[in-house]
């Protein structure tokens, strides 16, 4: 063996005994008590910064509106929902660059990643505060979520789903790469191996997509719209299973294509541990993900999805992802409550 390769050897060890380390120190994984059921979500999730975060079409507020949605539908007791850690530097540092974590420390850097241009002219505090601290908030709840995943069978974050963040960089309302961060953690502390990402979003899910370039160990799903955001062709060669469904896709049509796309992705892998992000961009009338999926669609693609890791023995984390309209929240209230009643979960705890 050369001595570069020797050498490029001995730092991939050392990076991996870092992150190893950094995991094993980690207070994101708690023991949920038996009055809690592991649906995930804190009033910190959402976004209010002078106003400024009606300039972005992101409904910033979308998270507490499903929690409450569910609550005064009966379908949930706002004491069994878990509220999870925030995630520290060290946590983050398990996917990310020290580079990117101190880029963040700019505020006209994060102007760009969450696009709202006049984020640059605050002080960066004014920014941890309103805008990263609900980010990093949300990375402990998809964190946390594979863990309960694993002893529940399902967990849902009702946030996350920053799938255009990878370790390098943000964007497209993405500063952190939660899912990367999530799938790590199960490697390391849930004794899983294989993960499969089922990426429903409308939009190409380029950030995990970059992280596990060539990762046997994972298997992308991606369904998006390849005539909008991020048009990352090189994120595209590192997609397992890439099903492009292009504007004006209708819900029959949506549907029968993902009836295929599980069909083949269940012959190909077999996964311990499935991440499904749920984005409801594909909803019909939404601005930027511009396919035309009804409601009801939503709910049946849901179900699928949960049907699917089910039938594979597989846990189950649903993150809520990206969605433009106000309706959203109604439409992801009413897609969790069917899967209640479906007895995909329970969201009934064990001791009240």
């Amino acid at each position: 063996m050369s001595s570069s390769s020797s050498s490029t050897s001995n730092s991939t060890t050392d990076a991996s005994t870092l992150r190893r380390n950094r995991i094993l120190s980690s207070k994101l994984y708690f023991t949920m008590p038996l009055s809690k059921v592991p649906l995930i979500y804190s009033t910190a999730y959402d976004i209010s910064f002078l106003g400024m975060e009606k300039l972005h079409p992101f409904d910033s507020s979308k998270w507490g509106r499903i929690c409450r949605f569910l609550i005064v539908d009966g379908v949930l007791d706002k004491n069994s929902i878990v509220e999870p850690l925030e995630a520290s530097k060290d946590d983050l540092l398990v996917v990310h660059t020290e580079s990117y974590l101190s880029s963040l420390k700019c505020s006209s850097n994060v102007a760009m990643i969450i696009e709202v241009p006049p984020v640059a002219l605050l002080p960066n505090c004014l920014v941890q505060q309103k805008v990263l601290y609900p980010f990093r908030k949300q990375v402990g709840g998809t964190v946390l979520a594979a863990k309960l995943a694993k002893e529940q069978g399902w967990a849902i974050n009702v946030g996350g789903g920053f799938h255009h963040c990878c370790g390098e960089r943000g964007g497209g309302f993405c500063a952190y790469a939660d899912i990367s961060l999530c799938i790590h953690y199960a490697f390391n502390l849930l004794d899983i191996s294989k993960v499969m990402i089922i990426d429903l979003d409308a939009h190409q899910g380029n950030g995990h997509e970059r992280d596990f370039a060539n990762d046997r160990r994972v298997y992308i799903l991606d369904m998006y719209n390849p005539e909008i955001y991020p048009f990352d062709h090189e994120a595209r060669r590192y997609i397992d299973q890439k099903v492009e469904v292009v504007s004006g896709t209708t819900t029959d049509e949506y549907l029968v294509k993902l009836d295929e796309a599980l069909t083949v992705a269940g012959k190909m892998f077999d996964p311990e541990l499935v991440v499904f992000n749920a984005g409801t961009d594909i909803l019909d009338g939404d601005p930027l993900g511009r396919l035309k999926i009804s409601p009801d669609g939503i709910t049946s693609r849901d179900e699928k999805v949960f049907r699917f890791a089910r039938e594979k023995n597989a846990s189950l984390v649903m993150l809520t992802s990206g969605g433009y309209m106000k309706s959203s929240a109604r439409v992801i209230a009413d897609s969790i409550a069917n899967l209640s009643k479906q007895t995909l979960i329970d969201l009934k705890p064990y001791r009240e």
